[in-house]
């Protein structure tokens, strides 16, 4: 069994599914709702008769009503394009086993592929830290899977936390109006990583964002004295966890609180995960939620291109916490 495949995790994810909850364009046919018009069961709207027009698609009634021709458009359906951003970096080589944040990144991301490719949909991969440092093309085909999970595998966790100027590459590169999903335990420069955030919500791509940590960052659980090592620098500090734990902890809810309100603000999908959680259960729960929810409210983008169009910063009343 390779090593981030979790049968009991894709089970209970096949039976729900993704759907895309805006427009997306694909390259063959599949479920999800397409921008472009043509030959659907699902009726769109009207547009007056011009000459050239497919005669079988006159609305009669119409005309009965407006004595006036008027031509029905269908709405496509396209698979989706969807794109895995998994964070390499060395603060994801933290916990052991699998509790180990990359290890629970990958199976997150291994499990989401499999679903996707299973309902015909295409997938992609980049790692990434403050590099794009592996890059695999997006495909619906029966290998793509494989390779995903050989990809994961070969990949060292190692390097600073940098994910702006990767999201903000893939934002350019990867075709418009697909479903990119962002896999990292955040520790990184928050405003320039939501500005990339903003660069894919710019060019039409619905945004995941799945938030790992490990518990003991959050809960700051040692008793004695201790000796902390930047996990991605050189840098020592010896401590006793005790003085601090009330403000550690304080400010790392602070952290994920601001996280999840932002994500809520600019309609962006957001779930945090702790290392030790039943994924499968919080999981499908995440996907049975926003399936039934429908398309979050968008309050505006997460950055604007330009600085002086940034939106005002969300207002507490308008939150709502995520699924529990």
């Amino acid at each position: 069994m390779p090593k981030y495949i979790n049968p009991d995790i894709i089970g209970r994810l096949a039976g729900i599914g993704f759907k895309a909850n805006q427009p997306v364009e694909g390259t063959i046919a599949g479920q999800h709702r397409s921008p472009l018009h043509g030959l659907s069961p699902e009726f769109a709207d009207y547009r007056a008769y011009t000459p050239g027009d497919d005669l079988k698609n006159l609305d009669w009634k119409a005309y009965g009503r407006s004595d006036r021709f008027y031509v029905k458009r269908f709405e496509e359906e396209s698979n989706l394009r969807a794109f895995l951003v998994v964070d390499d970096s060395a603060s994801m080589n933290y916990g052991d086993g699998q509790q180990n944040k990359f290890h629970c990144a990958a199976t997150i991301a291994c499990s989401f592929a499999a679903t996707l490719l299973r309902q015909r949909d295409a997938v992609g991969l980049s790692t990434v830290g403050r590099h794009i440092n592996a890059d695999l093309r997006p495909s619906g085909t029966s290998s793509q899977l494989a390779q995903v999970v050989e990809t994961l595998e070969r990949t060292k966790c190692e390097g600073e936390t940098d994910l702006a100027p990767a999201v903000s590459i893939i934002a350019e590169k990867v075709p418009p109006r697909g479903l990119i999903i962002v896999i990292s335990d955040l520790l990184t420069d928050l405003e320039a990583f939501y500005e990339s955030l903003g660069k894919l919500q710019y060019f039409g791509h619905e945004v995941m964002l799945l938030h790992v940590l490990h518990r003991e960052e959050v809960e700051m659980p040692f008793n004695d004295s201790v000796i902390f090592r930047d996990i991605e620098g050189n840098e020592e500090l010896f401590a006793e966890p005790w003085s601090f734990r009330t403000a550690y902890q304080a400010a790392m809810t602070t952290f994920i609180d601001e996280v999840r309100e932002r994500c809520h603000f600019c309609g962006i999908d957001y779930l945090q995960m702790m290392t030790d959680d039943d994924l499968g259960l919080r999981l499908s729960h995440f996907l049975h939620n926003r399936q039934f929810r429908g398309p979050t409210k968008h309050r505006g983008r997460m950055a604007s291109l330009h600085k002086d169009e940034q939106s005002d910063p969300p207002s507490q009343e308008l939150m709502t916490n995520d699924e529990t």
